[in-house]
């Protein structure tokens, strides 16, 4: 099973970009579909993006398509997300999460691996 560890969280301006990390360790990474979810205070945990073992059909929620980007390198056991335009209602914790089914699944429950979360602050 991977283990999951985010990085690239930060302070940012309305407008700025970001781009965040999700380094997976195990030699079967290249078998899980992985995903970006992300929780603002108060509020609950929501699907951003998602992406399937081969890179294909990149999934995201209405929130964030066309300003964020997912993408992941197998031979690096990383996965990225690139945020642009970013707006102050992005401001949440990021995870990372991994599920061992080929898909993409907008359900949380669906995914067994999780990291531990990246902050992200975007100010108006």
């Amino acid at each position: 099973q991977v283990q999951l560890v985010e990085s690239g969280g930060g302070l940012v301006q309305a407008g700025g970009s970001l781009r965040l990390s999700c380094a997976a360790s195990g030699r079967t990474f290249s078998r899980y579909t992985m995903a970006w979810f992300r929780q603002a205070p108060g509020k609950e945990r929501e699907f951003v993006t998602g992406i399937n073992w081969s890179s294909g059909n990149p999934y995201y929620a209405d929130s964030v398509k066309g300003r964020f980007t997912i993408s992941r390198d197998n031979t690096k056991n990383t996965v990225y997300l690139q945020m642009n335009s970013l707006k102050p209602e992005d401001t949440a914790v990021y995870y990372c999460a991994a599920r061992y089914r080929n898909g993409v699944s907008t359900n949380q429950y669906d995914y067994v691996v999780w990291g531990q979360g990246t902050q992200v602050t975007v100010s108006s």
